[in-house]
């Protein structure tokens, strides 16, 4: 096995378990339905829509996007180099 293909599967283990991590940590979402009709009854966003990337849950998705999109780089490259 290559050195480079060790490396990038630690790596790979490494953000497969952050990502577990970060997905558990957030908080889950009951709105269903009645909060989607809710919201559109109420003219618009709200405030905590607009200021949500200030916060803990708002910072969660943004990591839980940055590594989703490592996660389907990574196994490409895995993948290729295998």
């Amino acid at each position: 096995m290559s050195s480079l293909f060790i490396i990038l599967s630690v790596a790979y283990i490494a953000l497969c378990i952050g990502l577990i991590t970060i997905v558990l940590m957030q908080q889950k979402r009951q709105a269903g339905l009645g909060g989607g009709l809710s919201g559109m009854a109420s003219g618009g966003q709200t405030f905590w829509d607009k200021n949500k990337k200030h916060s803990l849950e708002g910072k969660l998705e943004k990591y839980t996007k940055i590594g989703g999109a490592l996660f389907f780089a990574l196994t490409l490259l895995l993948v290729i180099l295998r």
